[in-house]
């Protein structure tokens, strides 16, 4: 069976070590010791993590997690609704981000003027996260 460090673990959830360590603290992914003392996580185990948190598992903070990086938390400073999409801008420092949506991603994330949210730019895509 594959096992995995708490350091090759961390960079497949896409998380520090430190994250990685509290989790297993926690009990939220089993670890048992190989014979150097070092913590290893079965591999169907870390699957099964991964999982749970790719589906918007909390972390400590009450955060939820997700796979998309390059966060620009920010204000929302427009947001314009058609008849079955959206677009929705936000002001993040320096930087105006533009989504383009649909009309119901909007209605229920309550998205309004001067609301705090987060643009996650992937890629080309821009996801919208309601602080």
């Amino acid at each position: 069976m594959q096992t995995y460090t708490i350091g090759q673990a961390a960079r497949l959830l896409g998380v520090s070590p430190d994250t990685a360590r509290r989790w297993a603290d926690a009990g939220r992914v089993a670890t048992h010791r190989d014979e150097g003392g070092r913590r290893l996580i079965d591999g169907r185990a870390l699957a099964a993590f991964s999982v749970e948190v790719a589906q918007g598992a909390h972390t400590e903070d009450g955060e939820t997690s997700t796979s998309a990086r390059n966060a620009f938390p920010g204000i929302v400073t427009a947001v314009k609704l058609g008849e079955v999409s959206a677009q929705v801008e936000i002001q993040a420092g320096p930087h105006r981000l533009v989504s383009l949506l649909t009309r119901e991603a909007v209605d229920e994330l309550g998205l309004k003027v001067g609301m705090r949210a987060t643009a996650r730019v992937k890629s080309t895509s821009v996801h919208i996260d309601r602080a």
